[in-house]
């Protein structure tokens, strides 16, 4: 990949203490951008930051409840004292949840949503100026689940097509600013996110329905995402899994209810049985 691109740039990347945004910290420190790493877990941060770049002055660590908006205007204000532009957001941080609708506490529903979607505006919010004076980019990784619905994770799917719809309309409203928006769907991808997952009744799950050793290393999604936004992409799904589900949704619905609630009942503990 071509490097300059990326050189000096400041990435803002949301929950980068693991999983998906940690790579994505990473994969911008070597491609020579400045990196702000935002999460709740600052000493975790702070002990990962040498692998994103040798040179401490060009990492910034920032501890941030993305749920929370005073953190996330406090998170753009601190990105902006220390380098004086914002050229990337990467809204990444993010929480799932797995339980049928009958039986789940709303608050459940509240938290993802506070979370995955209200942590994306406010972000987006605070830092829009930013971008648009940079012609920059705002990116929100949501999952197939934002293009096609996913049983047992109704607030999941809710908050990541609600993230969608946001960000499509952000794109339409500054079409003739130059700001790029990506919607970018990276599939199942090796991560803690699904052992974090709420339960419903709010607690956390603890365990995976899935083998992650067979899913996409979060280093190829890291990859694919720098790709997208050096080629100013507006919609990337990662997954031939992926693409074939959003290419049957729109052509078949019916069908592919079908064969989601098929795929779903086979998930180790499935809540269909």
């Amino acid at each position: 990949m071509n490097r300059s691109f990326f050189k000096d740039k400041v990435v803002i990347v949301t929950g980068a203490s693991s999983g998906i945004g940690l790579a994505c910290a990473k994969e911008f420190g070597r491609l020579g951008a400045r990196v702000v790493m935002a999460a709740r877990r600052l000493e975790v941060m702070e002990s990962l930051a040498p692998a994103v770049s040798a040179d401490p002055d060009r990492v910034l660590c920032v501890r941030t409840d993305v749920s929370v908006e005073a953190d996330c205007k406090a998170l753009i204000d601190k990105t902006v004292e220390k380098f004086g532009r914002i050229d990337i957001l990467v809204n990444n941080a993010g929480l799932s949840m797995r339980a049928m609708f009958k039986d789940l506490d709303l608050k459940v529903i509240e938290r993802l949503m506070d979370v995955n979607f209200w942590g994306t505006v406010y972000c987006t919010k605070y830092a829009l100026p930013w971008l648009l004076e940079a012609k920059g980019s705002v990116v929100g990784i949501i999952s197939v689940a934002g293009f096609s619905a996913l049983p047992a994770r109704t607030g999941y799917t809710a908050s990541k097509f609600a993230i969608r719809g946001f960000l499509d309309t952000i794109r339409i409203e500054h079409l003739k600013d130059g700001l790029n928006v990506l919607v970018f769907a990276p599939g199942y991808t090796a991560s803690n996110v699904r052992n974090a997952a709420l339960t419903a009744d709010g607690s956390a799950q603890g365990k995976t329905p899935l083998e992650e050793d067979k899913l996409m290393p979060a280093e190829t999604v890291a990859k694919a995402l720098a790709r997208g936004l050096r080629r100013r992409r507006s919609v990337l799904v990662l997954s031939p899994l992926g693409r074939a589900t959003v290419w049957v949704q729109k052509r078949f619905p019916r069908l592919l209810d079908h064969l989601t609630y098929g795929y779903i009942s086979k998930e180790a503990d499935s809540p269909f049985k």
